[in-house]
């Protein structure tokens, strides 16, 4: 029986680990000694594999329209950089020691093939909240809607999930001096309890009126499980979010960097800007292990 991978699902953990890896040269198999199919001691692990990697594979399938993460040149000079890796890891838990020695491990089965070129360490931040304050993930679909969302649901991906990774760098101080009023519009929620702003006190470039879009009359849905990240002098959050289809990613792309024609952009971009950029799939469990010659 085809199942998705546990860690997209389980949420509330304390810390975060995500590894960005680069392969040196084509690659068709992985180390089996890769530790796949080992639990992590009070947490969890995803493994997801990017186009260029997962097309080289003998034992999967690239599920069709998988693409590469490409640069946006969006209005008002904003930018969004692409650093497309080949594999990514996401480690998540309460046992910080743990997720640690599980990232080395990660990391030495992977060099014959591989380098770690990119690694973050992100945590739970009072009450789950992003590094400004505000509660993240607060539109995030539930129940049901999850898996709906975030899996593909029939043919012979089923379980699997497409998956955007970005690094996003805060500028708190900039942030810090609006006013709280100000800082409501930005963001489309109240800072205090997260309720969504409501008819004329909703501006049209907020981060909610951005990302709350429609396609053809259906809401346009993924599932966000981002962290915050950083140390003091680059503090801000790495955005990781799972969909059913890849091309939702690229309409709220789009539509923040005032790509859809309509002569706006999402007004955080003032405050937060993205370092790094790749697009990722995750096949379901089984299909994962075969790719590391474990099945």
């Amino acid at each position: 029986m085809t199942t998705y991978q546990t860690a997209i699902f389980r949420e509330g953990t304390a810390h975060q680990i995500f590894l960005e890896f680069t392969a040196r040269e084509a690659v068709t198999s992985l180390p089996d000694e890769a530790p796949a199919d080992s639990a992590v001691d009070g947490g969890e692990q995803l493994v997801a594999f990017g186009g260029g990697l997962l097309r080289g594979l003998e034992a999967l399938e690239t599920p069709p329209d998988t693409v590469d993460f490409t640069p946006i040149e969006g209005a008002e000079g904003f930018r969004a950089p692409a650093t497309q890796r080949d594999l990514f890891v996401w480690l998540h838990g309460e046992k910080r020691d743990e997720l640690f020695a599980r990232a080395l491990e990660w990391r030495d089965s992977l060099y014959p093939v591989a380098d770690l070129t990119h690694e973050d360490h992100g945590f739970r931040f009072r009450d789950s909240r992003d590094l400004t304050g505000f509660v993240d993930g607060s539109a995030n679909p539930k129940g049901d809607a999850q898996q709906a969302a975030a899996l593909i649901q029939t043919g012979e991906h089923a379980g699997g999930s497409f998956v955007l990774a970005q690094r996003w760098v805060h500028n708190l101080s900039g942030f810090s001096k609006l006013s709280m009023a100000d800082q409501e519009r930005v963001i489309g929620r109240t800072k205090s309890d997260s309720i969504e702003l409501e008819g004329d006190a909703m501006p049209p470039d907020s981060h909610v009126s951005r990302t709350d879009l429609k396609r053809d009359g259906n809401a346009v849905k993924i599932y966000r499980r981002s962290s915050p990240v950083g140390t003091s002098s680059d503090a801000g959050l790495y955005f990781l979010a799972f969909s059913a289809d890849q091309q939702r990613f690229r309409w709220l792309l789009d539509s923040m960097f005032g790509l859809t024609g309509d002569g706006l952009h999402d007004h955080l971009l003032h405050f937060s800007r993205p370092v790094t950029g790749s697009f990722f799939y995750a096949p379901p469990r089984d299909a994962l292990l075969r790719a590391f010659d474990l099945r």
